[in-house]
C-alpha cells in the first residue's frame, strides 16, 4: 500500500457494518431526514451516497435553522460540489457552536468521499442540537482500523468510534434547551430566534399578519391564541378572549388561555411550564419555552 510519510488513513471493520445497533442508527436518521424534508419532497434512502454533493445539508439547514446559504442549488462538478460543502460545513459549525475538536470528525472531503463515519458524526449532532428529544441507539459502535505511514511501513491500531457521540444525546435530551440557547453568544441566540419567528409567520401569514419582535409581540396573548388556532387549525372564539387588550389583568386572561390549550394537547415544555404572568412581563425564557415548544411540534407541517 503507497502513501505519503506521516498519511493516516480509516478503514472501517466489515463485520462492524453488520452492526443492528449501526443499521437502527442509520435508519433512525434516515427516517427524520425524510420527515424533515417532506415539505421539499426530498427522499434520503443511503446515508453515504445521497448527503455527499451538499443539497440534503443545505434543505436541513434551511429547514431546521431558517438559514438559506448563497449556493447552487445542484452542484454537478466534484470541484462544485466540494465548494458548496465548503459553505454549507462551515454555517453547520457556527450554528452548532462546536468546539474544533468536534468539528474535525468531519470534512469537505471526506464528506464528498461518501465517509459513512464522518457523516454519521454530522448528523448525530445536527439531531443533537436540534432535535434534542430525539431517541438514538445507545453504544453504538464502528470499529475502525487507523493506518499511519511511519517509515515506510503501515502502522496499525484498532478503535471504537462513535459510541460517545450517541450516549451523549440522552443525557442532553434532559436539558432544558432554552436554558442552555441563552447562555450562548448573543449571535447564535438570535438565529435560533430567527427560525423560530420565520416559523411564526409563515403560520400568520395566512391572517395577514407578521411578527418582528419575539421579545415583545407575544406578551398581550392575542397572536399566541391566533398562533395555536393556525397550528390546530381551530378557531378561538373572539368572545373567549381580549383582541385588543388594554389592561394587564385581560392580557394575563388571554395568556392563561393560550397555556390552558397547549395544556390539553399536552404539549412538551421543559422543566416548570411558565406563568401567564411571566410571558404578560416579556420574560424571554418564558415565552421562548412556549415559542419552542410549539416550533418542535409543528414546524414540519
Amino acid at each position: 500500500m503507497e502513501g505519503f510519510l506521516g498519511e493516516r488513513r480509516k478503514i472501517i471493520q466489515p463485520g462492524s457494518l453488520k452492526d443492528p445497533k449501526l443499521e437502527d442508527l442509520k435508519t433512525r436518521l434516515t427516517d427524520w431526514i425524510n420527515t424533515t424534508l417532506k415539505p421539499e419532497h426530498i427522499v434520503v434512502q443511503s446515508l453515504e451516497e445521497d448527503l455527499f454533493d451538499g443539497l440534503v445539508l443545505h434543505h436541513l439547514l434551511v429547514r431546521l435553522a431558517g438559514m438559506k446559504l448563497d449556493v447552487e442549488e445542484i452542484a454537478l462538478t466534484a470541484m462544485a460540489q466540494k465548494r458548496k460543502l465548503g459553505v454549507i460545513l462551515e454555517a453547520i459549525n457556527r450554528v452548532l457552536g462546536l468546539s474544533k475538536e468536534d468539528s474535525q470528525k468531519w470534512s469537505v472531503n471526506l464528506i464528498h468521499n461518501r465517509d459513512l463515519l464522518s457523516t454519521l458524526h454530522l448528523l448525530v449532532a445536527i439531531v443533537k442540537h436540534f432535535q434534542p428529544e430525539m431517541a438514538l441507539p445507545s453504544n453504538v459502535c464502528l470499529e475502525v482500523i487507523i493506518l499511519e505511514n511511519s517509515q515506510s511501513k503501515w502502522k496499525q491500531k484498532k478503535t471504537s468510534m462513535l459510541k460517545q457521540a450517541c450516549n451523549d444525546n440522552k443525557e442532553k435530551s434532559r436539558i432544558d434547551p432554552i436554558d442552555e440557547l441563552l447562555k450562548l453568544e448573543p449571535q447564535k441566540v438570535n438565529t435560533v430566534k430567527q427560525a423560530i419567528l420565520h416559523f411564526v409567520n409563515k403560520n400568520m401569514a395566512r391572517m395577514g399578519l407578521q411578527v418582528s419582535d419575539i421579545d415583545t409581540q407575544f406578551s398581550d396573548g392575542v397572536i399566541l391564541l391566533l398562533l395555536i388556532g393556525q397550528l390546530e387549525d381551530y378557531f378561538v372564539h373572539l368572545s373567549e378572549f381580549y383582541l385588543t387588550p388594554s389592561t394587564n389583568e385581560e392580557m394575563v386572561h388571554n395568556v392563561t388561555l393560550a397555556l390552558d390549550l397547549l395544556s390539553d394537547r399536552e404539549l412538551q415544555l421543559y422543566n416548570v411550564a411558565p406563568e401567564a404572568i411571566d410571558i404578560v412581563s416579556q420574560d424571554l425564557t418564558a415565552t421562548l419555552t412556549v415559542l419552542y415548544a410549539l416550533f418542535k411540534k409543528y414546524k414540519y407541517r
